[in-house]
């Protein structure tokens, strides 16, 4: 089943919960955010526990959204305020990715310990057999035992990032253990974190790679925008004439170019050059 996402900035659905979080009230700061989704594991005994833990208002750290195993989802945060689900963080040129994404926590133990026939979480659950897997994690050397993730609760994590990169125009999805390294291992090798963003964001790649990469304002002014869209905020003074841009991105008819400043035009006036 499809997730819809509401102007709302909520998911909606029967199988949503609606955690009141009230300590996120900051807005992303830019526009065009957030563009990362953030894959985490709660490490908790259960999502419910883990979204009532978040939700507590003497608890430094949120997300947006804790997904159970039965795939119902908890949602604390609305996706246009920032969470505190990163940390100490970085990647790329970026510090602070709480600024920058969406935290996805899906319920899971994360590592388990090997004891006799069953294996036993941090916090001292026990778990059959047919609930690990044997990996070794990407930023590690051994292989060791881990909870593994439930179909319906991957499905539903997918569904729900299909639906943030159509809403958000979502660029990257990273795991915590990425922004991290050496601090937190989640999401763990039982999620497939390489083939997730691989299928979901391979069209948006092929498109970066395939654009343009200067062009020529072919109207006697253009108008260049805060965001894509004729009634968004202008940015900076109209562009001349064949004055050339460097094109960024481009999203439904618009073109995200650079020159002194940066900003959204209107793509059917930007033709297309070699530089």
């Amino acid at each position: 089943m499809s997730v819809e996402i509401t102007n709302d900035h909520l998911i909606a659905g029967d199988d949503v919960n609606h955690v009141a979080c009230s300590k996120n009230v900051k807005l992303f700061s830019e526009p065009g955010l957030p563009d990362t989704i953030v894959i985490h594991f709660t490490a908790g005994s259960s999502a419910q526990s883990s979204a009532d833990f978040l939700a507590r208002n003497d608890v430094q750290a949120s997300a947006h959204i804790v997904i159970g195993r039965d795939a119902s989802v908890y949602q604390l945060v609305p996706f246009n305020i920032v969470a505190w689900h990163a940390g100490v963080s970085s990647y790329g040129n970026r510090n602070g990715i709480n600024n920058y994404s969406i935290g996805i926590e899906l319920d899971n133990a994360g590592g388990l310990t090997k004891s006799g026939n069953t294996y036993i979480s941090s916090f001292g659950k026990t778990y059959p057999e047919n609930e690990t897997v044997f990996a070794t994690h990407r930023n590690e050397t051994e292989p060791k035992y881990w909870h593994a993730y439930t179909e319906e609760q991957l499905a539903k994590c997918r569904d729900i990032c299909i639906a943030l990169i159509s809403f958000y125009k979502i660029k990257l999805i990273v795991g915590h253990e990425e922004i991290a390294p050496g601090r937190k291992t989640d999401p763990g090798p039982a999620f497939p974190l390489d083939k997730l963003r691989n299928d979901l964001l391979l069209d948006i790649r092929k498109d970066a790679e395939a654009l343009p990469l200067y062009g020529k304002v072919t109207a006697s002014k253009l108008n260049i925008r805060v965001n894509p869209g004729p009634d968004e905020l202008m940015s900076a003074q109209p562009l001349a004439q064949n004055t050339v841009v460097k094109i960024l991105e481009s999203r439904d008819g618009w073109y995200k170019v650079r020159t002194e400043t940066e900003g959204w035009v209107k793509s059917d006036f930007v033709q297309q050059i070699n530089q």
